[in-house]
């Protein structure tokens, strides 16, 4: 039977309208409404219109229903910014994603979830020190925050679109923590957005529908307190604060400049004239923006061993997406940005991380 939800799902992720959908495959656009909303079973052949004009293999309309993702469940960092279109795309991938894993958890035992429900703290920092202190790493700074995550059992995937409009987003699903993660901004950004996402499956996994900003002014907070302790920047600041001091110190706590700055003006370590300033010397010399000579991008652990032991047994990333009934490209969308092929000289796997083949 064709399944209506995957369809939707499959539209959306190639950021197509209705209309477009059925300029493309020659379709009516209320023959595609009608498709989407299962009132109508298509024949053969239209399945193999549908499929061919949106890349997608004929089985991936044929599977089970998708999980389908609780938008208003969904930490956006910048929903102001986003188009339907691309929210539709995000969403999307979301559930893909969640199809991944479910197929991932049948030949891996990865780690379960180690996170502690802080709904109840209503001071962001102090729930990113107890978070801290949860996971025994004391003030120190975190090397590699995407690992440590996926060691504490946080489902990450990457995310596709080349828009700074879609930062980053989380969510909870079937009692697993899930991020995702843009990596179009600088390897610093994409860390804070990790830590601002951590924060949203922390604070706000029971919240259900909430103002956007008061939630994220708390996310932010909670970032900033988890990747750079206030103890451990009291002690490694000079008294003088320059630009040029911040751009040397951010490589300890793997952030931006800017988000640097911030940090030291709400521990008071500069004044609002001084920090106004820093700010417009910052971005005079190309920080607004990005990260000029910026940290290397953190990769991830579990993704790495998993295609590592796959790929010893001759599974290839198409045999893979095969298996999920999925276009290759949405695979490799799914784990680009968080990983590296095993068979690259690159693909290190730190020997530290232990992940158990179910079979």
């Amino acid at each position: 039977m064709f399944n209506a939800g995957r369809l939707v799902i499959a539209r959306k992720r190639r950021q197509f309208t209705s209309k477009a959908l059925a300029e493309k495959t020659g379709l009516s656009p209320v023959t595609i409404t009608r498709l989407e909303k299962g009132e109508n079973q298509p024949d053969d052949v239209t399945i193999e219109r549908l499929a061919s004009a949106l890349n997608y293999p004929i089985e991936f309309f044929s599977a089970d229903d998708p999980d389908e993702i609780d938008t208003e469940s969904v930490s956006f960092r910048s929903l102001s910014k986003m188009s339907a279109k691309e929210r539709g795309a995000a969403t999307s991938a979301a559930s893909l994603g969640f199809q991944l894993n479910k197929w991932v958890e049948t030949k891996f035992d990865l780690p379960m979830p180690d996170l502690l429900d802080l709904g109840h703290e209503s001071n962001p920092s102090v729930a990113a020190r107890m978070m801290r202190q949860h996971w025994k790493i004391g003030d120190k700074p975190i090397a590699n925050l995407l690992a440590l995550l996926e060691t504490k059992g946080i489902r990450v995937f990457s995310l596709s679109e080349n828009t700074a409009s879609v930062d980053a987003f989380s969510f909870w699903k079937s009692e697993r923590p899930f991020i995702f993660l843009n990596n179009f901004k600088s390897s610093e950004r994409s860390i804070f957005d990790a830590a601002h996402e951590l924060g949203h499956l922390v604070l706000h996994r029971h919240a259900g529908p909430k103002p956007s900003k008061p939630a994220e002014k708390e996310a932010n907070e909670f970032a900033a307190s988890f990747l750079m302790p206030s103890n451990d920047v009291l002690a490694n600041m000079p008294r003088s604060i320059s630009s040029s001091v911040i751009i040397a110190r951010k490589k300890r706590w793997r952030v931006s400049a800017m988000a640097l700055a911030y940090r030291l003006h709400q521990l008071n370590l500069m004044t609002e004239w001084q920090y106004k300033s820093v700010c417009i010397d910052l971005g005079r010399r190309g920080y607004r923006a990005g990260e000029p000579e910026g940290l290397e991008r953190e990769t991830s652990q579990v993704w790495k061993k998993i295609l590592a032991q796959l790929w010893t047994e001759k599974v290839t990333k198409d045999q893979i997406a095969q298996a999920i009934s999925l276009p290759v490209d949405e695979l490799e969308a799914l784990i680009h940005g968080v990983t590296i092929d095993p068979q690259t000289k690159n693909a290190r796997v730190d020997p530290k991380f232990k992940l158990r083949a179910i079979c």
